[in-house]
C-alpha cells in the first residue's frame, strides 16, 4: 500500500505528507489527480529540494531518488530512509511513528 492508501492512518498519527517531483506542474497535477492524492506533491523542476535532501546528484538528473525524510515537529529531521520500495514503504514506516 502506498501513502495514499495509508493517508488516513498517517493523520491519525498528526502526520502531514508532502511528495516532492521533478515533473512539470502540469505533469504532476495529473499525476495526483489520476492516483487520487489527497496530499501536497510539490514540483522540484530546478531540484532544489531534491539536490538539498541528497535525492538528486545533479541539477540534471532526469528523476529522483525515491525517498522519506520525516521531519519533527522542531523542524529538525527525525528519520531518513533512502532507496524506500513506494508501495511496501510506507507500510513498513507507520510503526516508527
Amino acid at each position: 500500500m502506498g501513502f495514499q492508501e495509508r493517508i488516513r492512518d498517517y493523520a491519525d498519527r498528526n502526520v502531514q505528507i508532502l511528495g516532492v517531483s521533478t515533473d512539470s506542474v502540469d505533469a504532476n497535477a495529473k499525476f495526483a489527480e489520476t492516483q487520487g492524492f489527497e496530499y501536497p506533491l510539490l514540483c522540484d523542476t530546478e531540484r532544489e529540494i531534491c539536490l538539498s535532501y541528497g535525492a538528486c546528484q545533479s541539477a540534471s538528473d532526469r528523476a529522483a531518488k525515491r525517498m522519506t525524510y520525516l521531519i519533527a515537529p522542531d523542524g529538525t529531521i527525525a528519520q531518513i530512509h533512502t532507496n524506500v520500495d513506494a508501495r511496501k514503504h510506507p507500510e513498513v514506516l507507520l510503526p516508527t511513528i
